[in-house]
């Protein structure tokens, strides 16, 4: 079980990531990668991701075991409390003091060895271990990163409706069900027991597509408080590729209806902002969700509806999200 503990000055700090975390995304997703579990959502993405690594799965498997305790120095985190993007992030990475990587890794020995797992290999140049994220990042996250990004900005668009609704507490509250706000604590399913003090710091709630079952907190109690949890997939295929729907979006009123998604909405306001029956508004919905074009998710009795990197790029007339 995971507690963390807040104050009332905690619960003002409570923010919201702006953005996918490229670099706790690009480590979660080696996670991931060797788990078998999650098909539906991570099966074809293994499919593809698997053919197109060389030397990166062996220089990354000894920093980062299948489960428990990686170090933290692989996640760093401006004091903005802000996501870095690969460049900046690996920057982050390549200055983190040489005392600091040494004491990390050897926690990560002794964690090893206390689960009666065989010991790291040794662990290679920082530079070539830099160089080994690089390259499993552009193979494993680059490709997909429109995708993940969806997945996080519909998260977000749950997390913002529920604190216009009720402020922090609420925002709190509508978390993931492994999460749950019994104030003045925040309690989480975890593999471990850990009691964390904000003391005044506040808390970054980072959600991440690869992420799963179970939340993420950096092991060092004096980092930046930051709380990473899995986002709530979507029924649909997430990294399938826009099909024959795209044929059936060819109207007035279905270009109306991606309009008045905007920043998110539920079906029911979506129905009074393009002035289309309720019936209506939701099979629409559904054709722009099949063709990858919203994402929905479900938001208490309601589903909310968000645009996704293609969807807003049509809006714009073609224009392409790039990857920060």
């Amino acid at each position: 079980m995971l507690r963390i503990h807040m104050s009332g000055v905690d619960l003002s700090k409570v923010r919201m990531a702006t953005r996918p975390d490229v670099l706790w995304e690009t480590i979660l997703s080696f996670h991931r990668l060797r788990d078998r579990r999650g098909s539906t959502v991570f099966g074809e993405w293994r499919k593809e991701t698997r053919p197109r690594l060389n030397g990166e799965v062996r220089a990354l498997a000894a920093v980062i075991p299948p489960r428990g305790y990686f170090p933290d120095f692989l996640t760093p985190s401006q004091e903005s409390g802000e996501p870095y993007g690969i460049s900046a992030g690996m920057e982050a990475l390549r200055d983190t003091p040489p005392r600091r990587i040494r004491a990390e890794l050897a926690l990560l020995s002794a964690e090893r060895r206390e689960a009666g797992r065989v010991p790291h290999r040794r662990v290679e140049s920082l530079d070539r271990l830099i160089g080994a994220l690089r390259s499993y990042h552009r193979a494993a996250i680059e490709p997909y990163w429109p995708h993940i990004q969806a997945s996080v900005e519909a998260d977000r668009a749950v997390r913002g409706r529920a604190l216009l609704d009720g402020g922090a507490e609420e925002l709190l509250a509508s978390l993931p069900p492994m999460i749950r706000w019994r104030a003045p604590v925040l309690e989480a399913d975890y593999p471990v027991d850990r009691e964390l003090h904000l003391d005044g710091r506040g808390l970054l709630l980072q959600p991440s597509f690869f992420c799963r079952v179970t939340p993420v907190v950096l092991r060092d109690p004096r980092l930046p408080p930051v709380l990473v949890y899995p986002v709530t997939h979507s029924r649909a295929p997430v990294f399938a590729e826009p099909g024959p729907w795209l044929g059936r979006l060819l109207g007035h009123t279905r270009s109306t209806v991606l309009s008045a998604i905007g920043n998110g909405c539920t079906t029911s306001e979506l129905a009074r902002r393009a002035g289309v029956s309720l019936a209506s508004a939701s099979q629409h919905a559904r054709v722009l969700r099949e063709a990858g074009l919203i994402h929905t998710l479900r938001h208490g009795s309601s589903v909310l509806h968000t645009l996704t990197p293609l969807g807003g790029s049509l809006l714009r007339g073609g224009a392409p999200l790039a990857m920060s």
